[in-house]
C-alpha cells in the first residue's frame, strides 16, 4: 500500500467523490455529486490547501485524508482543517485511516502551521489515539460533532 497525492492519480477523483458524497452528503444537503466532483478538481491544483492523499494498493484506491482551509462555515477562524479521512469497507481494520491521518499531520507540520483542527461526529476516540485533543462539542447541520486539534510544533 502507498499513499499519494490525487494530482498524481486523478483518474481516482470520480470514486472518491461518490464514496465521500454517499458517507457526508447528509451535512451537505441539496449538493448533488456533480457537485461535490466540482469541488474536488480544486485537489489537482498547485497548491498546498488543498491537498487530498489516497491510499492505493495495485492501481485501487482504497482511502483518502485531505487537508484543507476551512470545513465549517461557521467556524472561519480555525485553520487548516483534516478532511475527508475516509477508508473502503473492505479495507478497514488495516491502519489505512491511521497512516493517511498521519501523513497529513506531517504535512502540516512540515508546513510549519502550528494546529490543525477536524471535527467528527463519531469519531473521536479514533483521533484522540492520534494525538487529538477535543476543542468542542457541538450541533453542526443538526448533527453532534465534537472539532478536535492538533498542535503541531
Amino acid at each position: 500500500m502507498d499513499i499519494i497525492d490525487l494530482r498524481s492519480a486523478p483518474e481516482h477523483l470520480p470514486t472518491l467523490a461518490r464514496w465521500h458524497h454517499e458517507e457526508w452528503g447528509y451535512l451537505n444537503p441539496g449538493e448533488t455529486l456533480a457537485d461535490r466532483i466540482d469541488k474536488m478538481r480544486a485537489y489537482l491544483g498547485e497548491a498546498t490547501i488543498p491537498t487530498l492523499l489516497i491510499a492505493v494498493e495495485n492501481d485501487k484506491v482504497l482511502g483518502s485524508a485531505a487537508l484543507i482551509a476551512a470545513d465549517m462555515d461557521n467556524k472561519p477562524e480555525l485553520s487548516p482543517w483534516l478532511a475527508n479521512v475516509f477508508v473502503r469497507n473492505d479495507q478497514r481494520g488495516r491502519g489505512l485511516g491511521s497512516a493517511l491521518v498521519k501523513a497529513i499531520m506531517a504535512l502540516a507540520a512540515s508546513s510549519q502551521w502550528p494546529h490543525l483542527y477536524l471535527f467528527t461526529p463519531d469519531q473521536e476516540v479514533f483521533y484522540s489515539k492520534l494525538g487529538w485533543k477535543p476543542l468542542s462539542k457541538e450541533v453542526y447541520r443538526d448533527t453532534p460533532i465534537t472539532i478536535m486539534q492538533l498542535d503541531c510544533l
